[in-house]
């Protein structure tokens, strides 16, 4: 096992893309760490320079104590789960785990032996004997997992490995992958786009745009508090309400209701309020640092509902109720914020300025 040191590490293509422009990242040994963002803003890119695969233009990169900026990626001791999986379609289960070994130039006994114990852990056992075709595709992904556990490396990088995979597979995966990550205690890079995986997996985040690491965090952190819009908008199951409202005599105006913040605001001027739809309580009356508002869609998304309202000065609200709670479409509600759940951003730069609270009008 071993920790990753990353230092000023640009990767420009040949077009003068840059995918990855000038990143430092630490991450800790037996660490399991998420790279997040949307398509293109590299996080693909730097786990494959990483790997090797890619050829990293400046800065350096570090496994353990070797710096293996320059080294071939048969010699950085690393292994790979594509998102495709990458199984040779003529080998069976046994000999596309065992192919690491193989190339290495392990005899076949021992490497035989390493593939049946692999598999064996993996829920494999019974299947060696077939060929990726002959697989589900739950099934082809724990055998490129097998694979990867079986090169021993000192570094487990995962590219979108449950992207193939359904709904109810992927949560199946996803307690599997957590499990098997800790009973090996292997470090582990794991590449998505997917919010919900990386919140549920990694021991931190790095949230990715345009090549650029946009905040480094807890689950936990990120989550509570995005560090900009940009990532406020990326991370959670329903996207956060993001309004914008004008600070004056020590509060925030936001579509008729105030709100009190902190010293970090300016004292006046345009900002924009963020608050999760988790962490707005509706009621039938007005109350304390309220947004009045009328209901316009209600959505089921199972023990919940998104409930949609339309404020005044054209704002939009989004607010999650339990199942069984959801008020009339057209009735008139309060949204009332849950103390300490209201970030304020700057207006230009999108960063995160201060937390609100309500305050009476």
């Amino acid at each position: 096992m071993a920790g990753v040191r990353i230092e000023e590490l640009s990767t420009v293509y040949p077009n003068g893309v840059r995918a990855v422009d000038g990143l430092d990242l630490q991450i800790a040994d037996g660490e399991f760490f998420a790279l997040l963002g949307p398509s293109g803003c590299g996080k693909t890119t730097l786990l494959r320079t990483i790997a090797g695969l890619e050829q990293a233009t400046t800065g350096s990169v570090h496994i353990g104590q070797r710096d293996v900026t320059r080294l071939e990626p048969g010699k950085r001791r690393v292994a790979m789960v594509f998102q495709d999986y990458a199984l040779f379609p003529h080998m069976t289960v046994t000999e596309n785990v065992a192919y690491p070994l193989r190339v290495r130039g392990v005899p076949r006994a021992q490497r035989d032996a390493t593939a049946e114990r692999t598999t064996d852990s993996l829920s494999l056992a019974g299947l060696s004997a077939r060929r990726p075709a002959q697989l589900s595709g739950g099934q082809q992904q724990r055998v490129a997992l097998a694979r990867a556990v079986a090169a021993s490396g000192e570094l487990l990088l995962l590219d979108e490995p449950l992207s193939n995979l359904d709904a109810r597979l992927r949560l199946e995966a996803r307690t599997f992958l957590k499990r098997l990550q800790r009973d090996l205690g292997t470090t582990t890079i794991f590449v998505t786009h997917d919010q919900a995986e990386a919140l549920a997996l990694a021991d931190r985040i790095a949230v990715m745009e345009a090549g650029r690491i946009r905040q480094l965090g807890t689950p936990r952190e990120i989550f509570h508090r995005p560090a900009s819009t940009f990532v406020a908008n990326f991370i959670g199951s329903t996207p956060m309400n993001l309004v914008d409202g004008v600070v004056s005599d020590g509060s925030v105006e936001l579509a008729g209701a105030r709100l009190a913040v902190g010293g970090a605001v300016p004292s006046d001027g345009r900002v924009v309020v963020g608050v999760r739809p988790e962490y707005l309580t509706l009621h039938s009356s007005p109350q304390q640092g309220a947004v009045a508002g009328t209901v316009a869609i209600v959505e089921t998304l199972g023990v919940s509902s998104l409930v949609t309202l339309e404020c005044a000065d054209g704002v939009t609200l989004g607010v999650t109720v339990p199942e069984g709670s959801e008020p009339d479409i057209a009735a008139s509600v309060f949204a009332v914020p849950q103390p300490g759940r209201v970030l304020v951003y700057a207006a230009d730069s999108g960063e995160l300025l201060d937390a609100a609270a309500p305050t009476r009008s």
